[in-house]
């Protein structure tokens, strides 16, 4: 079953697009591991948000994903560029108009 994982990532005053810029770094392992879709996106009106959209063949193929090096590297990039705040919710996708 698909899980999504749907959220904000808050940004320091400053810091959304260099954030922007480590999350959009190409990573073929991250497909490998069962990354489906991973979309990075910003709003003007919030300009210390960025919105993320994850698309993972399971659950614990996200979960593996967090222990592959070059995502703990990216982590450990990022983190000086995040305020701390964070909102979203995760699910398991039922059903698509748009596939059977």
């Amino acid at each position: 079953m698909t899980f999504a994982n749907v959220g904000t990532l808050g940004a320091v005053p400053g810091g959304r697009d260099e954030l922007v810029t480590h999350l959009t770094q190409r990573s073929d392992a991250l497909a490998s591991i069962g990354c489906l879709a991973y979309e990075v996106g910003v709003n003007d009106e919030e300009p210390n948000t960025v919105f993320v959209v994850e698309l993972w063949e399971s659950a614990e193929a996200h979960r593996a994903s967090l222990q592959l090096p070059e995502v703990q590297a990216l982590i450990h990039a990022a983190r000086p560029l995040l305020s701390g705040e964070f909102g979203g919710f995760r699910f398991d996708v039922v059903g698509s108009p748009l596939r059977d």
